[in-house]
């Protein structure tokens, strides 16, 4: 099915191979912008559609709700957090609520040293047009008329991770034209399923939000313990319940393709003036789906900001009327799938302030074998990895941090003493069968000496230490060393020889697992093109496109020339 308002489907992210986007021509003597989408109506047209009203003026896309969709949930969880309503207002939030199992396909976080468990969330934004409000709000339903949930698209994936001492958070968006494999997948609600194929990410969802999650999880190796999935029909209505969001621009745009009209500098913008400004694409940056995404981190940084600060969760008609819509739009998986769950959600999420608060796009490049697709780019491993470590890429003051630094094993000097003249008495300190037996011969193996003995623990240990007699610091340094173990876990004790006792801390495996705080990593240098910004930022505005990314009466031109040209047709806030 063609998107009527943002061009036929699958239509894509643009490659930016040069510092300008190419323009396609249309027809002889017009031109189009780069990835393909059909030109505007005329100027009139547009004027037509536009005066009728908001709910005239503004069809929005299947990508419409992209940000919105994303604030929504936001919006949610913080004021199911805050709501202090009765038992029917709890069980009626709760009949809102749509769930869906996830079957385990995305995998399981790891707690960390002291039992805390990061969370991590896929929020996807469908374009389905699955009611008659969907319809008029996405276009798209002239011909088909209302929708099956089975012609879904993911046109937004992010993955919201919260960290798991709750101190920042990282939102990663993942174009939707990015190829991948998608894996064998079977929707137990619909009934559809598919062998594994490789495509469009986004078309993943057309067999169950599972097999989204699974999809996304194959890609980045991110364990994904949740799914939230919005439609756009409750979004323009959060938006006003919150009273607005405030943006910012840095030129006149007027988007003709969106219908975004707004002056340069500070704006108010709710309901279907909010969706005009998240889904356009060809407003800003580069007039790609990429310069999108940019603009939708700046909207919902807007979001949290005021949802901390202006009182909204103080306002009870406020907070109810967010949760209604809320709840109303949600699907989410079987462990999210009541007003409780969502509570303690939303209590960690508001545990973590603006300025820890990171957003980033992963970095593609172009697909060689189609230029309107992306794949993954340089530096998206490295994001991956952070992500999947719970690295965190702000500093404690919200700072972009500095280069991860170096784990802190042992790292002295070449060791004076041959391995094969150590022995090591093991005792293993767990209540796990083996484990100083499986340490000792990893040693052995590595050619210590054949001396190396095991035993039990007189008493369980918490923490792993290697005690070593006076004189001996080399030698354990050099145990210490072949074992991974850092030098803080060694200690000189009163006798001879060199006890290594095998505690809680490594329950498995023969080298000692690193379990210092996990290091921040650099979101200038190691996650280069992820366009890192975060939520406290609030001065940022959307960067208008300085290319002729849109058209007005067939006149490729940019949008500040557009909004100079489009006199009579008024402003989105106005």
């Amino acid at each position: 099915m063609s998107d009527p308002w943002d061009g036929p489907r699958g239509q894509a992210t643009r490659s930016r191979t040069s510092p300008v986007p190419r323009q396609r021509d249309a027809e002889p003597g017009a031109e189009r912008p780069t990835d393909g989408r059909v030109a505007s109506a005329s100027a009139s047209r547009s004027a037509s559609r536009a005066r009728g009203g908001h709910g005239a003026r503004s069809r929005p896309t299947s990508r419409a709700g992209r940000a919105l969709r994303i604030g929504g949930i936001g919006l949610a969880l913080l004021a199911l957090g805050a709501t202090g309503a009765g038992w029917w207002v709890y069980q009626h939030l709760n009949g809102n609520i749509n769930s869906v199992s996830l079957d385990g396909k995305g995998g399981t976080e790891k707690a960390d040293a002291f039992g805390r468990t990061p969370i991590n969330i896929l929020v996807i934004g469908s374009d389905g047009r699955t009611s008659s409000e969907d319809c008029r709000l996405g276009g798209g339903c002239a011909q088909t008329g209302v929708q099956t949930q089975t012609s879904s698209n993911a046109d937004v994936e992010m993955v919201v991770h919260i960290s798991a001492d709750r101190s920042n958070a990282t939102v990663m968006s993942i174009p939707r034209d990015t190829m991948t494999r998608v894996p064998a997948c079977a929707d137990a609600k619909t009934g559809r399923s598919t062998a594994a194929y490789y495509g469009q990410i986004n078309s993943a969802l057309q067999f169950g939000p599972a097999c989204q999650v699974a999809t996304v999880h194959q890609l980045t190796g991110i364990p994904i313990d949740h799914f939230v999935k919005l439609d756009f029909a409750g979004v323009v209505r959060m938006s006003d319940a919150v009273g607005g969001v405030s943006v910012c621009v840095s030129d006149n745009v007027y988007d003709t393709y969106s219908h975004l009209k707004l002056a340069k500098g500070a704006h108010t913008l709710k309901g279907v003036a909010a969706l005009e400004f998240v889904r356009s694409r060809h407003g800003f940056g580069d007039g790609s789906d990429l310069g999108r995404t940019g603009t939708q981190h700046l909207f919902l940084s807007a979001v949290m900001r005021k949802l901390k600060s202006a009182g909204t969760l103080t306002d009870p008609t406020a907070v109810y009327g967010l949760a209604d819509a809320a709840t109303k739009a949600l699907t989410v998986d079987d462990a999210l799938g009541s007003v409780k769950k969502l509570v303690g959600l939303a209590l960690d999420v508001n545990k973590v302030p603006a300025r820890r608060m990171a957003f980033t796009t992963m970095p593609t490049a172009p697909d060689p074998a189609n230029r309107d697709r992306v794949v993954v780019g340089a530096g998206a491993k490295a994001l991956f990895a952070a992500v999947a470590g719970d690295r965190s890429l702000t500093t404690g003051s919200g700072g972009k941090s500095a280069t991860a630094a170096p784990s802190a094993k042992a790292t002295a000097a070449a060791p004076a003493v041959p391995a094969s003249r150590i022995a090591v008495t093991v005792e293993n300190g767990t209540t796990i069968t083996g484990r100083a037996s499986a340490v000792a011969t990893a040693l052995t193996g590595q050619g210590f000496s054949p001396a190396t003995t095991t035993r039990n623990a007189p008493a369980p240990a918490t923490s792993t230490t290697l005690t070593y007699g006076a004189g001996q610091e080399a030698e354990a340094r050099t145990a210490a060393e072949a074992l991974g173990l850092p030098a803080s876990q060694l200690r000189q004790g009163t006798g001879r020889g060199l006890t290594l006792v095998v505690g809680g801390d490594w329950p498995s495996g023969t080298t000692y697992p690193d379990n210092s705080p996990p290091a921040a990593a650099d979101s200038g240098t190691a996650v280069p093109n992820a366009h890192a910004q975060t939520a406290d930022q609030a001065r940022s505005c959307a960067p208008v496109s300085p290319y002729k990314t849109v058209s007005l009466d067939g006149i490729p031109m940019t949008p500040s020339q557009a909004y100079a040209a489009a006199r009579g047709v008024p402003d989105s806030d106005a």
